[in-house]
């Protein structure tokens, strides 16, 4: 099982701004900073971290790289997208179903400023 993960980002404090906002949706906040170095988020310990790595080059949209965040609702995973977008970030798929993927599957995915893909998940009701 996974304890936490990390992102790579060229701007902490740009990062810090778009994540607390994105996250906030989800239940995650700031916990931790390493001034300068790291920035972790979370709701009982720091389980997502930003990393700074001022020569880093933006992600390649073709990297692979992609971390799915659970979502309470769908309207958390909507409120994240919203907030990601609003914070700087870019959408890398609108919140919908993804019958594709399985029928009660909703999400939303979003690019940060440096490119990484996130995604918020939820699981639907059939009366949803």
């Amino acid at each position: 099982m996974i304890d936490h993960i990390s992102v790579a980002v060229r701007d902490l404090k740009k990062a810090e701004a778009f994540y607390a906002a994105a996250l906030m949706p989800l239940g995650l906040s700031k916990l931790r900073e390493w001034p300068g170095a790291a920035i972790g988020f979370g709701k009982k310990y720091p389980e997502f971290w930003s990393n700074k790595r001022t020569n880093m080059e933006r992600v390649a949209e073709d990297s692979g790289v992609h971390i799915c965040l659970r979502a309470p609702d769908s309207a958390a995973v909507d409120a994240f997208h919203e907030a990601a977008l609003k914070a700087g970030g870019a959408s890398d798929g609108a919140p919908g179903l993804r019958p594709d993927y399985y029928e009660k599957y909703y999400a939303a995915f979003v690019r940060d400023p440096d490119g990484n893909r996130i995604e918020a998940v939820t699981f639907v009701s059939a009366s949803s």
